[in-house]
């Protein structure tokens, strides 16, 4: 859909969470974009922002929850296809439909990691607080981290052993959503992480890669990066970063 209308993102504000993935792939392209819930209310900003969209008093699709995209008069929710519609027009993805299907492929097995991360410290129910919880948290983080974390981390170094690339040779918004997995898991698990990451080196290397792109660094350097906290997708609690464990399964 053709149109000059500015890029309108909605996400809860304070959190990085689901939106970052959208968030890295305006800023590696240098794309303008309206962070529309940081702004104060009074020019429509802030959660109210997003409620009038939930609650079906803003025209265009009814999100079931964000992040969600305005461009326009399309509203397009879920990560994983905001970003299949924004990547063709940012460069952020090949041409050829195969190479689409497949980035969106690994789009959505790393909202399924995310996901994972997030039941590990809210097993129960995203409803109750942490301490509700605690107990339950404490028996899920060792299976995550021992089994499901280098499940998801192996799958993604054997695409790089073997393709060299997890979409093409071009930097593409899965390699930017990789790079944010890895930034969340090494705040939220520091000791695991360290341990686990020699055993994925090339993933290793495109998180540095990223890293190291001028547009990134520039926006990890400064105040629209939200930093990783207690109310977002990945939390450091120390009591479920369990120390090494030799048994973790490629």
């Amino acid at each position: 859909m053709a149109t000059t209308e500015a890029y309108e993102l909605y996400y809860w504000p304070g959190i990085q969470g689901r939106g970052e993935p959208i968030r890295l792939a305006f800023e590696e392209t240098g794309t303008p974009y309206v962070d529309v819930t940081r702004k104060p209310e009074a020019e429509g900003g802030g959660a109210a922002a997003i409620m009038r969209f939930i609650k079906g008093d803003a025209p265009g699709m009814i999100p079931l929850a964000p992040p969600f995209l305005r461009h326009g008069d399309l509203v397009v929710a879920q990560t994983a296809n905001v970003l299949a519609y924004l990547a063709p027009r940012l460069g952020l993805v090949p041409d050829d439909e195969p190479s689409r299907l497949r980035a969106n492929q690994l789009m959505l097995t790393i909202m399924d990691l995310i996901v994972e991360a997030h039941d590990v410290h809210h097993p129960i129910a995203p409803g109750l607080y942490y301490d509700d919880q605690k107990d339950e948290a404490m028996r899920t983080a060792p299976l995550f981290l021992r089994e499901r974390m280098p499940k998801f981390l192996g799958y993604f170094e054997r695409l790089l052993s073997r393709d060299g690339h997890l979409v093409s040779p071009a930097l593409s918004y899965v390699d930017l959503a990789a790079f944010q997995v890895i930034e969340g898991l090494r705040y939220a698990f520091p000791k695991s992480m360290a341990a686990f990451e020699p055993r994925v080196p090339l993933l290793t290397a495109l998180h540095e890669h990223v890293a190291a792109r001028p547009r990134v660094a520039a926006y990890l350097a400064s105040a629209r990066r939200v930093r990783f906290n207690e109310r977002g997708i990945f939390r450091n609690y120390p009591e479920l970063d369990s120390a090494p464990d030799p048994e973790m399964r490629f």
